[in-house]
């Protein structure tokens, strides 16, 4: 063979076209709970923006506003250390869970996943079941293929559009969201990441699919690192499975010298990547436990036991002891406790209330007669809260010390910021010298325990 015909066959190698895959619908156990959790997280998902709480969207993220609704909770640009938080437990659950239990979130929560089981069940209802599908791509573009891709497209769009708009919704109000598209009053924004949510659901859950866990997933590439001979994880069990072949199921296969795995395939037909589990742990596996359904049933109708294929660690599979406190599972699980708990006392302890101190540049410090000093601040207030408040200052570090505001009473509605003037007064004698720290604390009227402190530098005449 020549050279360029070397080449030839290394491209056409390499560049390969995508064989499309029809996962084969079984039933099972794992099967079920994978449907239970893709109906709970998609009713989570669509459900949540049309919850009211305390007379507003419990979940809205008001970019506008710069307020981010949670329930009863009102975050602010202020509080980015919570978004910090979140991602730091996020990155320590997936890996405590992938320490623990393998890729049970591919297969069971991941957006990805969830949304691909829809549209397949969509694909379900229009095209058939999978040898149904499998003929329909070989068919002829006809009215009967028209009729079935054009209705499965129709499902897809609409879900996928459906799906758009309600990410829109929790960050703009979901009621006024639907009476802007009910009068195609939709602002720009709005229709881009619509339209772009919509387009990106259409194209991952319906086309991409395995090709997004396969190629685009950064954690199927370093998944393995998490992975020890403890980790829960799919394995066929060759020892009993091989050397696997066809029989009848009133022979006995162990005299013939064959394994339980009779080679029907309906693990390979089942897999949502394509991939045969009896090939050993790759990383394209998701871990979403079709292949352990598909095999139970094969081996209930051969009256073999189940679990050929079934979840277990690379320590069982070879006769050793399985642990699952370990050092870093104790780790990962330490550190995830602990800042649980610190994250929801921080929370519980939040006040919500935000002030700013700015001293006056232009003037240091001025006589307000022969025995007192004064220095002038910019106070900014935040009122995190849901209600207006009334808000007093006060200031403490220097003897004598006494602050004047006007108003005396500085009243911030919900959600809004104010400014005041204040006027830090200081006996001549104790405010002698380049700068002192002084405090001030502003706290509300009627609850005590809503204040804010702030130090700033108090400057008075230098010493004679």
């Amino acid at each position: 063979m020549s050279k360029r015909e070397d080449k030839v066959e290394f491209d056409v190698g390499m560049y390969a076209a995508r064989e499309k895959i029809h996962p084969r619908e079984v039933d099972g156990t794992f099967q079920r709970l994978r449907h239970l959790a893709v109906i709970v997280l998609l009713g989570i998902y669509y459900g949540l923006p049309w919850i009211t709480w305390d007379a507003r969207q419990a979940v809205l993220f008001d970019l506008p506003a710069r307020q981010f609704h949670i329930f009863a909770l009102t975050f602010w640009p202020q509080d980015f250390v919570y978004l910090a938080l979140l991602l730091i437990l996020a990155a320590l659950s997936l890996f405590f869970f992938t320490a623990l239990a393998g890729r049970m979130w591919c297969g069971y929560a991941c957006p990805q996943t969830v949304w691909t089981e829809a549209f397949m069940w969509m694909e379900r209802w229009t095209e058939g079941k999978r040898q149904q599908r499998l003929k329909l791509d070989n068919s002829p573009w006809a009215g009967r293929k028209l009729l079935r891709r054009g209705s499965k497209h129709v499902l897809w769009v609409v879900f996928a559009l459906y799906t758009g708009f309600t990410f829109v919704g929790y960050f703009t109000p979901i009621r006024e969201l639907s009476v802007s598209v009910a009068t195609f009053g939709l602002g720009p924004w709005e229709t881009f990441w619509l339209l772009f949510y919509a387009f990106a659901t259409w194209g991952n859950a319906g086309f991409l699919r395995e090709q997004v866990c396969i190629y685009m997933c950064p954690y199927a590439r370093f998944q393995s690192a998490m992975f020890d001979p403890n980790s829960l994880i799919i394995s066929y069990d060759a020892q009993r499975g091989e050397p696997r072949g066809g029989r009848s199921r009133n022979i006995d296969h162990r005299a013939q010298g064959l394994g339980d795995c009779i080679d029907c395939n309906l693990c390979v037909q089942a897999c949502p990547t394509g991939i045969d589990i009896r090939d050993g742990l790759q990383y394209e596996c998701i871990a979403c436990a079709a292949c352990i359904d598909a095999c139970d049933s094969v081996m209930d109708k051969m009256n073999y036991p189940r679990g050929l294929i079934r979840y277990t660690t690379d320590n069982a599979m070879e006769g050793k002891p399985s642990h699952i406190l370990r050092p870093r599972i104790v780790i990962y699980a330490v550190l995830l406790l602990a800042l649980m708990a610190g994250t929801a006392y921080s929370l519980t302890q939040r006040t919500p209330l935000s002030m700013e101190v700015l001293a006056d540049r232009n003037v240091l410090y001025r006589d307000v007669d022969f025995e007192t000093v004064e220095n002038i601040y910019t106070v900014r207030i935040l009122n995190k809260d849901q209600q207006a408040r009334d808000y007093v200052l006060s200031v403490d570090g220097l003897p004598g010390a006494e602050v004047v505001t006007r108003p005396e009473h500085i009243r911030v509605d919900a959600g809004s910021t104010g400014q005041v003037t204040a006027s830090v007064r200081v006996p001549r004698d104790e405010a002698r010298g380049a700068g002192h720290s002084i405090e001030l604390r502003l706290q509300a009227t009627d609850d005590e325990t809503i204040q804010q402190t702030n130090t700033a530098r108090f400057h008075g005449p230098r010493e004679e």
